[in-house]
């Protein structure tokens, strides 16, 4: 354990508290002009997945968890759990899908990600911020319709639905974010 103070706290860190291992999902400092600077912080607990939001003077201390984070290869799907490997002990690691959440849309095959483990076991991951992927539908252009004017939903390969520029049609590979599943450019290739 190392104590941390509270404005240092950042995405991603585990905490400790009361017992129970957070990972914090979002961490603010607040300065207002009067009165304490304080910290929100949200975070899911790991053993349940509840989130919590809480909020601590700057300078209060908290406790964050040891963990090991390593790069980690993706190599498939294995009923609920991803699995994993570390490419220099090629020990596998099943991930459940609860951790992945949402971002197991955007996992590729051999991907790297990061992977954290608290006493061996995975509590969070983090997958690269952008990946490419490919349109498999959407809207035809509208004639007269300007570039500029405005987005149109589309499928990502992977059945994620995002908003592409009018000019992107059925075939194009797209670079998209993982947080978010939005549309960043046209892939180069």
């Amino acid at each position: 354990m190392v104590s941390v103070i509270a404005s240092n706290v950042r995405k991603g860190n585990i905490i400790e508290k009361d017992g129970k291992l957070y990972v914090v999902l979002s961490a603010e400092n607040f300065h207002p002009g009067k009165g304490t600077p304080t910290t929100q912080i949200e975070m899911r607990r790991i053993s349940d997945g509840v989130k919590v939001n809480e909020r601590y003077k700057t300078t209060d201390g908290l406790e964050k968890a040891f963990v090991d984070t390593r790069t980690n290869t993706y190599l498939y799907q294995d009923g609920d759990a991803y699995v994993f490997m570390d490419p220099e002990t090629f020990d596998q690691v099943h991930v459940s899908a609860d951790i992945l959440g949402e971002q197991s849309a955007y996992l590729q095959e051999n991907m790297e990600v990061t992977l954290s483990l608290h006493n061996g076991v995975p509590i969070s991951i983090e997958l690269p911020a952008r990946v490419v992927l490919e349109i498999t539908e959407t809207e035809p252009v509208v004639k007269g319709q300007t570039a500029s004017s405005s987005f149109k939903p589309a499928m990502l390969s992977n059945g994620v639905r995002t908003m592409v520029p009018p000019h992107i049609s059925a075939g194009t590979r797209v670079v998209v974010s993982t947080e978010d599943g939005s549309y960043v450019e046209r892939a180069k290739d």
